[in-house]
């Protein structure tokens, strides 16, 4: 049996941000699958079971856990993520043949959006025999610009969107005013010279937890550190992104 595979965008947490057609998506699937990351990020299995709550009233969707393997980080990095990404298909793979009985579509909820900064599309592309859909969200950086009432460019300029660790192994991208900075565990924020840069930074956007913080990065980048230790250390986990402008 040939199945969908729908993978749904559900915005950064709150159950406002997915979309009529990701509710649609979500009352059409047969199983929906939620990944458990241990005892620690619980709430993330949690606020899926929330979402799924609020989009499935009345529907007959199956709901069934499965445990996400953990990144090796010990080794050389791409080769880490790829061992990673081939792991999580397994696990999918295993997921469905426990739970899918009789299902021909079964769906996962992805943070944000499957397309930017998500391996979603490129884990199901290991699983032959899946009719592969994605149903658009609401992304963090969004989420970010909305929260703080910015645009996210200037006039007629371009941005560049990357990742904590290219920021600090590489600096500063070239040809760029603004960079929006996401997956970075290690704030590297801290590897630039401050002067003349502005940053907008933001946790647990659009959830009842959500932290802001923004203003020229040599005042703040202390504060963030401090609010965004203090904030992993209560809930054992934190989702953020930052904006990052140079003035002028």
């Amino acid at each position: 049996m040939t199945r969908d595979l729908l993978l749904i965008g559900i915005g950064t947490g709150n159950p406002d941000h997915v979309t009529r057609a990701g509710i649609r998506a979500m009352r059409a699937a047969d199983l929906i699958l939620i990944p458990r990351k241990g005892a620690d990020k619980a709430d993330l299995a949690d606020l899926r079971h929330q979402i799924c709550a609020a989009a499935l009233e009345g529907a007959d969707t199956r709901i069934a856990e499965f445990d996400l393997p953990v990144r090796d980080a010990s080794g050389e990095y791409r080769a880490g993520v790829d061992d990673w990404h081939d792991a999580i298909a397994r696990a999918w793979s295993e997921a469905i043949d426990r739970h899918g009985a009789g299902a021909r579509t079964v769906a996962l909820l992805i943070w944000g959006d499957p397309s930017l900064y998500d391996s979603s599309l490129r884990i199901a592309a290991r699983l032959p025999g899946l009719n592969v859909r994605v149903v658009p969200g609401i992304t963090a950086l969004q989420a970010l610009t909305a929260a703080h009432a910015i645009a996210i460019n200037e006039i007629g300029a371009p941005f560049t969107v990357t990742t904590g660790r290219r920021l600090r192994d590489t600096g500063w991208p070239p040809g760029v005013d603004t960079v929006a900075v996401m997956l970075d565990g290690a704030c590297a924020f801290q590897s630039l010279d401050p002067d003349g840069i502005d940053i907008w930074w933001g946790a647990y956007l659009g959830m009842a937890e959500e932290l802001l913080v923004s203003g020229p990065l040599a005042d703040r980048s202390a504060e963030i550190l401090s609010i965004r230790e203090e904030a992993r250390a209560n809930h054992g986990w934190i989702m953020d992104i930052y904006l990052l402008r140079r003035r002028g």
